[in-house]
């Protein structure tokens, strides 16, 4: 239950004491103090009616210690009472503190990898062991990591606030970003990763349920979970075309699909929106002959209107090679500078393969396997390339 408790409020524990304190490590050090103690505590004393509130108050009282012991041996008075200054109530977009920190963890100032790390860690409450696995870096290199971003935040002065109704289309593009990021980490692989991703997303989605990116982000990150079950064989990866659909989860499928429709009812389109439209209509056919591969290719058309890009390209030749032909995709994508991703040699290979030309399909497939590390896609494509070589 304690574990429980801890993914579901760590976060919002963490943004409330550095609302009150304004200061990260303080923050994140109490509320760890304060769940230690509920491990020590609660299975003798059983759980408290409001566990979350409990956490809170722990956590506030043990940082309020910390700070006067600080105060007292340091001889700075003023740091005892700074806990007993009134909060001024800011007036912005949003009021809940979890907002406020994601906010601050993806602000632009840091770079990337920092505002994916501070996320997790903070938002998330994944170790910085549970983080370094993830993204196979050592653990010394993820807790620098996390250090330097975190007194980057205290040095910088970076507000811990929601931005202003101006600028907040251009920081939530970031902030969905990192969202979208961290699942795609775990839809390679680690399940943990994903299942905080769409955690986070439901968060966001309930604290801006006005942004149908927001909403879209969320649908788009369960309709491609809804697919896990059926993606995997012995190991294998096993397309969308030749997935068991009994196997995909069909409430995360129904879920996804509800979204979608908010989304299109507030009639202001974006990527996240259009790529979970794309994903719902895979969604709609019960096999894979009945896909409506047209209406999927209006929306790439869509997507590229809105939000151009080399992999979007990429992904709208697959709908091409249904729609107009296999002649036709190939043209797109031959006309396509992604030589260093994996996919675009995987589906050129395909593609090739498709129209009979083996041996360019056998180097395209090479050099698909040459790009990539993952042990499931690696099974995947050797198999195919066998397949075409005989």
């Amino acid at each position: 239950m304690i574990e429980r408790i801890f993914r579901a409020e760590h976060g919002r524990a963490v943004s409330v004491l550095v609302r009150v304190f304004g200061d990260v490590d303080v923050a994140e050090e109490a509320v760890q103090d304060a769940f230690a103690e509920a491990v020590r505590r609660w299975p003798a004393d059983g759980a408290p009616p409001s566990p979350a509130g409990w956490i809170i108050t722990t956590a506030r009282n043990k940082a309020i210690d910390r700070l006067r012991r600080e105060a007292a041996r340091e001889g700075k008075q003023a740091q005892a009472v700074l806990v007993n200054v009134a909060e001024p109530v800011e007036e912005g977009v949003v009021r809940d503190e979890r907002l406020r920190l994601m906010f601050t963890c993806c602000h632009p100032a840091l770079a990337l990898q920092a505002r994916v790390a501070l996320t997790l860690r903070l938002l998330g409450g994944l170790t910085t062991a549970e983080i370094a696995r993830a993204f196979l870096v050592p653990e010394a290199t993820m807790a620098q990591r996390l250090v330097r971003a975190k007194g980057k935040i205290r040095d910088a002065g970076i507000p811990y606030r929601v931005p202003e109704e101006a600028d907040l289309p251009g920081r939530l593009t970031g902030v969905l970003a990192v969202i979208y990021l961290v699942f795609n980490q775990g839809y390679g692989g680690r399940d943990e990763l994903a299942a905080e991703a769409i955690r986070l997303g439901r968060v966001l989605a309930e604290l801006m349920a006005d942004e149908p990116e927001v909403l879209g982000l969320l649908a788009l990150m369960l309709l491609i979970e809804s697919r896990k079950g059926a993606r995997m064989r012995d190991g294998e990866l096993i397309l969308l075309a030749d997935q068991d659909r009994a196997l995909w989860d069909r409430g995360l499928v129904d879920e996804g699909q509800a979204l979608v429709r908010r989304c299109l009812r507030r009639n202001r389109p974006g990527p996240y929106q259009i790529q979970a439209a794309i994903n719902a209509v895979h969604g709609d056919a019960a096999r894979a002959e009945e896909t409506d591969w047209r209406q999927i290719l209006q929306l790439y058309d869509q997507l590229m209107g809105v939000a151009p890009s080399p992999v979007a390209a990429l992904n709208r030749a697959v709908a091409v090679a249904e729609v107009e032909g296999v002649e036709e995709a190939l043209a797109v994508v031959d006309g396509l500078d992604l030589g260093h991703y994996y996919l675009f040699h995987a589906i050129r290979a395909d593609l090739l393969r498709r129209l009979g030309r083996r041996e360019a399909a056998a180097a395209a497939y090479d050099e698909a396997i040459g790009r990539t590390e993952n042990e499931a896609e690696l099974a995947f494509l050797r198999r195919r390339r066998v397949s075409v070589c005989g």
